[in-house]
Formats: structure tokens, C-alpha cells, sequence
């Protein structure tokens, strides 16, 4: 076999391979051999009948099909390495025409192969990282919420409702003089300031009392569910019925224990909270640092994104998506019919995430090539342990999960490029 490489404009290029035809003959019998096995001829026992039978009955000609494939498929990729180039989507193939018994077979592949970057600057980047700062106001506030958590409701008895008071209602709503459907409630608890009505309507009920009727007065938004409301102004009539107020527990050594049984006191209980948020705030801004800098990067850099990539990584984003609605039991189908999306808005609204994922991840190795760097088998081996420790699992059960270590290589790869990208950059 033979191969010849033309790059082409963009990212294209013409694979031509030459199939000797020894190799053709080859496929035409293992085309019969499959062929034979599927047809019943009188007189001859399934897959039985001789192949100069066959050929005078059907023609060699129809073998052809089968046989090409055959060719091709493993042809192909023999090809694809020998001319070291690396296909980002399905090749068109041209000259099957030509394909015939006894005769070397000549095919080419329009092939799309992966683009190379133009990189720019990526060294000396210049960035600001974020304070990682935690306030006593932050720790309290974290407190608040678990009090609030065990808050009681207490009745308020002749006394205004204030934002975050839980008035108990009865509504109904008109759009001039007619009341409208689903616009009606009995005994609805409404919890002022949560922003669960219709924008404008929690506001109005402020420094009413209980046993007060009041009519509220709001315009439903332009894109409304209920197309029939959407943009109209409309009255509720709204009559309070009750009103309670949110009584927080005391902040005590106790409580401090049950929102964490390993703190004894309350002093002890926000010291934890703050040494965990600085933490946590620190992990954040290091990763929030190390996008920006790749984004940066990936920024500077020219490079024209085949089709098929953007494809390849939509399918990708689409297949991580209906993990996640599985997660929160749903799936693609059910999400299609509550969204009034199909699949193919879903795609369009994805194409453009997808394109800069596949220029940072081009952008990236191309810096990782430009700078050589490297993975030792010392790296491998240690990122094995931490996921065999972290997973529960042996070393081999990970390397079978992973189907070796190439995958692995690469992102070890890519960490230690964004790491460069930190180490060249200029941090304020």
C-alpha cells in the first residue's frame, strides 16, 4: 500500500492511497465468505456454493460493496498513520468507482484534520487575583441562615407587616372589571420578600395588618407564561388574614453544637466556619485565576475551528447535560417538552460554548508542544494513586476504567500547562 499526503487550504488535505491488488482479491473473498453465508440457492447447502457459481449467477460486481468496505476500513487508518495526520471528522471518500477484481484500487480521502493554533502572547499575562478576605459579617450571616432554618412562626396581633413577615391571604385577581382563571387563592401563606408573586405585589402589602383588605395593583411581565395575562395591568383584591413574624432561636453554646457536633462553643463553631470559607474562598479564586488566564490565552491566539470539532464537542456537552437531568430524574426527551425546545435548538444554543472549549483545548496543547512539557511516568503513577485512594479502587481497576493511560496523560498534560500559565504570569 501506498500513501500520499497534499495539504490543502484551511484545514483540509487529499489522502491518496494506493491498495495493491493482491489486497483487493483478498477482500473480494472475504466479501463472498460473508455474502455466501446469507443466500439460499437450490441445490447447494447455505454457504456452500462454490464462488465460480456465485459469480456467474450474481457477477463478481456484487461482492463489491462488501468488499470495499473491507479495503477501506482497514486501509484507512494504516493510511492516517502513515502520513502522521490526525482526523477531526468523517473523511469524503472519492474513486470507489474504480474498484474492481483483480486490479490495484486508488481512492482518496478529503480529510479535516486537526488545525494548529497561531499562538500569541501567553507568557506574562497580566491578571488580578481577588482578595480570599472572609468578614465577621460574612460568618454571621452563614450563622443567620442556620437560625433562620429553625426559626418559629409566631402571630403578630395588631402589628404591620414588615419584609419577611408570613402573610396568611386570600386573593383574587381581575384584569378590568372580570376575574381571571388561576388568578384566585384561599389561605395562601405568603412569605413577603421571597419574590414568589408577581414582581410589585409583596411590596404593596407591607404596613398592612391583619384583618385588612387591600387591593394591589400590578402590570404581569411582557413574557409572562400566561400569554393571555402577559403585559397587562391587573387589580388583586387581597384580604390578610393573618400575619406571622419569623422568632429566631438564641445563639447559644447548645445550638452552636447541633448546627456542628464537633465545636463546643459558639466562638469555637465561627472560628471553623471562617478557617472553612477562607478555604474555600482561596480554592476559588485560584481556579477563577487560572480561567482567566487561559481565557487570555486562548484569546490571543488564532486559530479556524473545523465544523466537525464543534460537532464532536456538542455532542459531548449534549450526552454531560442529560447526565445531569438523570440526576434530578429527568431526561432529554421531558426536557425537550417542558423547554419547547427540540434538539436542534438545544445544538444551536450550545455551538458557540462548544467552539471556545475547543479552542482553549487546542490552545492549550499547542502551548504545551511549544513549551515541551512533558509527563513522567512518576506523574502518572501518583495521579493513579490519588484516584485509586479517592475511588476505592486498585490500581489496575483504574487503568481498565481508563482504558489505559493516554487519557490520563493528557490532562496531567494540560494541568501542568495551565500551571506554567500561572508561573510566567504577572499577578496584581
Amino acid at each position: 500500500m501506498s500513501v500520499k499526503w497534499e495539504k490543502q487550504e484551511g484545514n483540509e488535505g487529499l489522502l491518496t492511497v494506493t491498495v495493491e491488488a493482491v489486497e483487493v482479491d483478498k477482500a473480494l473473498d472475504q466479501a463472498f465468505k460473508k455474502v455466501v453465508k446469507q443466500i439460499n440457492v437450490p441445490g447447494f447447502r447455505k454457504g456452500k456454493m462454490p464462488r465460480p457459481v456465485f459469480e456467474k449467477m450474481y457477477g463478481v460486481e456484487a461482492l463489491y460493496q462488501d468488499a470495499l468496505e473491507i479495503v477501506i476500513n482497514s486501509s484507512y487508518p494504516v493510511a492516517l498513520d502513515e502520513a502522521g495526520i490526525e482526523p477531526v471528522d468523517y473523511p469524503e471518500i472519492a474513486g470507489t468507482e474504480n474498484f474492481a477484481k483483480g486490479a490495484d484500487f486508488i481512492y482518496t480521502a478529503t480529510v479535516t484534520v486537526k488545525p494548529e493554533p497561531k499562538l500569541g502572547d501567553y507568557k506574562g499575562l497580566e491578571v488580578t487575583k481577588q482578595s480570599a478576605e472572609v468578614t465577621d459579617e460574612e460568618i454571621q450571616s452563614m450563622i443567620d441562615a442556620e437560625l433562620a432554618k429553625k426559626a418559629e412562626l409566631e402571630i403578630k396581633e395588631d402589628e404591620a407587616i414588615v419584609e419577611f413577615d408570613t402573610a396568611v391571604i386570600d386573593f383574587e385577581g381581575f384584569v378590568g372589571d372580570e376575574a381571571f382563571e388561576g388568578g384566585k387563592g384561599e389561605d395562601y401563606p405568603l412569605e413577603i420578600g421571597s419574590g414568589s408573586f408577581i414582581p410589585g405585589f409583596e411590596e404593596q402589602l407591607i404596613g398592612a395588618k391583619a384583618g385588612e383588605t387591600k387591593d394591589v395593583l400590578v402590570t404581569f411581565p411582557e413574557e409572562y407564561h400566561a400569554a393571555e395575562l402577559a403585559g397587562k395591568e391587573a387589580k388583586f383584591v387581597v384580604n390578610i388574614k393573618e400575619v406571622k413574624t419569623k422568632v429566631l432561636p438564641e445563639l447559644t453554646d447548645e445550638f452552636a453544637k447541633e448546627i456542628d457536633s464537633e465545636v463546643e462553643t459558639v466562638e469555637a463553631l465561627k472560628a471553623k466556619l471562617k478557617e472553612t470559607t477562607i478555604a474555600n474562598k482561596e480554592a476559588d479564586v485560584e481556579a477563577s485565576l487560572r480561567d482567566e488566564l487561559v481565557e487570555k490565552a486562548a484569546e490571543n491566539a488564532e486559530v479556524e475551528i473545523p465544523q466537525g470539532m464543534i460537532n464532536t464537542e456538542v455532542d459531548r456537552m449534549i450526552q454531560e447535560f442529560g447526565q445531569r437531568l438523570q440526576m434530578q430524574g429527568m431526561n432529554l426527551d421531558l426536557y425537550y417538552q417542558f423547554s419547547g425546545q427540540d434538539e436542534a435548538a438545544l445544538r444551536a444554543q450550545m455551538a458557540e460554548e462548544a467552539g471556545g472549549r475547543v479552542k482553549v483545548s487546542l490552545v492549550l496543547e499547542a502551548i504545551g508542544q511549544a513549551e515541551s512539557i512533558e509527563v513522567s511516568e512518576e506523574d502518572i503513577n501518583t495521579e493513579i494513586e490519588k484516584m485509586a485512594a479517592q475511588f476505592g479502587m486498585d490500581k489496575d481497576q483504574i487503568l481498565t476504567a481508563l482504558g489505559g493511560t493516554s487519557i490520563l496523560e493528557n490532562d496531567i498534560r494540560t494541568q501542568k500547562t495551565v500551571e506554567f500559565l500561572v508561573e510566567n504570569a504577572k499577578i496584581n
